[in-house]
């Protein structure tokens, strides 16, 4: 989609968590440019001693400026809340661990980055007839894969067995490693 759109003035810009202190500037430098930007994060994730979460909630809402209209701020993470959270930052107010006086407001503020996304889309876990609908529509766009289906479908699961899980990211492993296997034998 990104080149598709490049010739509209769309421009994909990855950021990485240690250049989230420099967020407010970069979109300050963006804002004034004719073009529209989508700020990206691939598999962000904080550990519960990481601060720099905060720079990213000032930026996204919070701060004193206007959000800039040209900019979108995109991120994907295998956490829920993007920040990791203990049974014990679960427990009630006075019954935790730590020395914390406002247990609750750290709990809340923990949670409260991945509120300031706009939308958020769950993918959840496919189960095994949707994991084989997959395989079967990444292999479709192969036509080296000369496998006949059912052969394919068994192998789709003793692949997705082995490795202990299904998914999406599997099932393209999965695809992956036929090809390799299949280019191996042609040489």
């Amino acid at each position: 989609l990104v080149n598709k759109y490049a010739g509209d003035g769309l421009r994909v810009i990855e950021i990485y968590k240690h250049q989230l202190p420099r967020l407010a500037w970069l979109i300050t430098q963006l804002s004034a440019r004719n073009y529209r930007f989508i700020l990206y994060m691939d598999d962000l994730s904080f550990e519960d001693f990481e601060t720099d979460f905060k720079h990213l909630k000032a930026v996204i809402e919070g701060g004193l400026g206007a959000q800039p209209d040209n900019i979108l701020i995109y991120a994907t993470s295998n956490r829920r809340h993007l920040i990791r959270e203990t049974w014990s930052d679960r427990s009630d107010a006075g019954k935790s661990s730590s020395d914390d006086i406002h247990h609750s407001d750290t709990a809340e503020e923990k949670i409260s980055l991945v509120n300031r996304f706009g939308v958020t889309i769950y993918f959840p876990r496919p189960d095994q007839q949707q994991y084989l609908e997959i395989v079967r529509g990444l292999a479709a766009q192969y036509p080296q894969l000369q496998m006949p289906e059912d052969a394919l479908m068994e192998e789709a699961r003793r692949w997705g067995i082995s490795l202990g899980n299904i998914s999406g990211r599997r099932a393209r492993q999965f695809i992956n490693y036929l090809l390799g296997q299949a280019e191996s034998s042609h040489q």
